[in-house]
């Protein structure tokens, strides 16, 4: 067997994320924030779906509540499709969000693929959508930190436009999602972070990889902390009928890998050690996905990765040298 590569040190946090609404009624989701709260979860994650059968809640109502709802946990959304919304519309949103939550947003942006059902229920073509995302999130980054901003492009016309309360971070994260070549540029030109979706440690290594070496070449510089990933986990067997029905579901993706390439199921030493497979190629953001149906389900797998997981990863060294150096400046 070849050895391992070493583990970097890099500043280790876990957040949480849901993709559908598992839980019965909105009290429960609101008992489960609470949990998350009063926990060491560093970030609650909603992913971005706008048309469909399943029931997902709409991102960005869903951060002004968090904003509202918490005072600690941070927020975002995995990641929202920028292709389907106006910028001016989603910069105030997010400027709005940040002030109200005193700067805890966390925003991560893509373009969508070509599969989503958005396009066919609004009648859109995805074919141009990285290029109208590319205005969009240049338009949008300008409104947060200049005072009038005239834009004339393909896609969009602004003429003085501004928005205030600006947010609360001096530059709001612009965290991009996706792992084409276009989403790599994109990440290099315009990113402060990039979030993986689903991918493999094997596939997210490249794509840090290929982001760093845009990045050279342009003269920019994006923080060695700023890279994360995606990881549906389960405390169980791989035999559990919610892991495999989960796992048929993430099958049918196109391009998706095998699920046992990614997935963390078993007990919380495999947990860890998926994380770490992903530390090793210079991932060190989490976005923990529980494979869980119901209340008592998603309540069961949360309090085992608060108790269990997260202390453990973030007492790491890499983090704990990081957070030391924070708290001395």
């Amino acid at each position: 067997m070849p050895p391992q590569t070493a583990i970097p040190e890099l500043k280790v946090r876990i957040g949480m994320g849901t993709a559908t609404f598992p839980f019965s009624s909105a009290r429960a989701y609101w008992r489960w924030v609470d949990l998350l709260e009063s926990s060491q979860v560093d970030s609650l994650w909603q992913t971005d779906r706008l048309a469909g059968t399943q029931p997902f809640l709409e991102s960005m109502s869903t951060m002004a509540a968090l904003a509202g709802a918490t005072e600690r946990l941070k927020f975002g959304m995995n990641a929202v499709v920028v292709s389907l919304r106006d910028p001016l519309v989603l910069a105030k949103q997010c400027a709005t969000i940040d002030y109200l939550s005193g700067g805890r947003l966390l925003p991560v942006f893509g373009v969508g693929n070509d599969y989503s059902p958005e396009w066919n229920a609004t009648g859109r073509s995805p074919r141009q959508r990285g290029r109208l995302a590319d205005e969009a999130l240049e338009i949008m980054k300008r409104l947060w930190s200049e005072e009038r901003v005239s834009f004339k492009g393909e896609f969009f016309q602004y003429e003085d436009a501004s928005i205030a309360p600006r947010p609360v971070q001096k530059q709001l994260p612009l965290w991009i999602g996706g792992h084409s070549k276009a989403a790599i540029r994109r990440t290099a030109r315009i990113g402060t972070g990039w979030l993986g979706g689903v991918q493999s440690p094997a596939q997210a290594g490249p794509v840090v990889a290929a982001i760093k070496e845009a990045c050279a070449q342009i003269g920019r510089k994006i923080d060695e902390d700023h890279y994360g990933a995606g990881i549906p986990f389960h405390f169980g067997s791989w035999d559990d009928p919610e892991v495999a029905q989960f796992g048929r579901a993430r099958a049918r993706i196109r391009g998706a890998p095998d699920p046992r390439s990614y997935f963390a199921v078993g007990d919380a030493a495999t947990i860890l050690e998926r994380v770490q497979e992903y530390l090793r190629v210079g991932v060190s953001k989490f976005v923990l996905i529980p494979i869980a149906r119901g209340d008592d389900a998603m309540g069961d797998q949360t309090r085992r990765l608060v108790e269990e997981v997260i202390p453990v990863a973030h007492a790491w060294p890499g983090s704990a040298t990081r957070e030391a150096r924070s708290t001395r400046q």
